[in-house]
């Protein structure tokens, strides 16, 4: 989507809103929001004003830039952005719209259970928390809020990702080939010999949104995917917003995930010198790339 050709058109003409989201195929809450956010204005002379005035004064508000999404890295927090909120009270904020309970929103904020009434109280009468409670709610509306929580769907689709989505392996049974073809029997039957095998499946097929990097090594093939742990992680921090399937899954996919790091780090060390196999890999991220 070309959002600068839709914002000009807007400008420049008497176009309605409506007009324009249907000419687009918008969502009229997702184009209107996009006004508001960056100032749209059919005066020119109004619309730097306009701009100026909301860096100065307003509070940032949660933004998903539906037009610059490649190597964009995903962060919920970015869609979540405050005017000095502590992390705690932008989760406050978060579990509070989802329930308007404002004692079970502390705790799940990461507040003490003891003394979460007298906190949840607290924190709606705090000014910024309220503004932020305010935006979200205006967000929920026009529909950006669901559009922020596509981002935490990606999350889930990382986390979750199978190595069965991107290849199939096994063994079958292939003819032995000798210096000049393949060998055959006394009786002429090609000789035949079982072998694993490992095959990726077509590109058009998988979900390439979650691939950092494919690349060819000299000992074979190598996929990144986007990091996984990261993603499991930021899911746990979210919990209470998942469904109850969601969270059992989660925890499952916790305990996977810490087992597959542990017998990898033992087969590390296990690890004697010699030749190395053909590589074909699988690379949920590395830890080291939040630091």
């Amino acid at each position: 989507m070309n959002w600068e050709v839709v914002k000009k058109e807007y400008e420049s003409t008497n176009i309605t809103l409506k007009a324009l989201a249907e000419k687009y195929d918008i969502k009229l809450g997702t184009l209107k929001s996009r006004k508001s956010r960056e100032g749209w204005s059919r005066d020119p002379t109004k619309k730097d004003a306009t701009k100026r005035e909301k860096v100065a004064n307003s509070p940032k508000r949660m933004q998903l830039k539906e037009d610059d999404t490649s190597g964009h890295e995903l962060n919920l927090d970015n869609f979540l952005e405050d005017s000095g909120l502590t992390e705690k009270q932008r989760l406050f904020c978060l579990y509070y719209v989802k329930s308007f309970n404002a004692t079970q929103a502390a705790i799940n904020a990461g507040y003490s259970p003891i003394g979460a009434h007298v906190e949840g109280n607290r924190l709606l009468k705090n000014a910024k928390v309220a503004a932020q409670i305010r935006e979200i709610k205006k967000d929920m509306v026009n529909g950006v809020f669901v559009e922020a929580m596509d981002v935490l769907n990606k999350y889930i689709k990382i986390a979750f990702s199978d190595i069965n989505d991107f290849l199939t392996f096994g063994q079958k049974d292939v003819p032995v080939i000798g210096a000049f073809g393949p060998l055959e029997d006394d009786d002429g039957n090609p000789i035949m010999q079982e072998v694993n095998y490992v095959d990726f499946k077509e590109s058009g097929v998988v979900d390439g949104t979650i691939i950092s990097e494919v690349k060819q090594g000299k000992n074979g093939v190598s996929i990144k995917l986007e990091d996984r742990m990261r993603a499991l992680d930021k899911l746990a921090q979210y919990f209470e917003l998942l469904p109850d399937s969601m969270k059992r899954k989660l925890q499952e996919e916790k305990l996977k995930a810490e087992t597959e790091r542990i017998k990898a780090e033992t087969n590390k060390i296990g690890k004697g010198p010699g030749k190395e196999p053909l590589l074909i890999e699988i690379d949920y991220g590395d830890d080291d790339d939040d630091e």
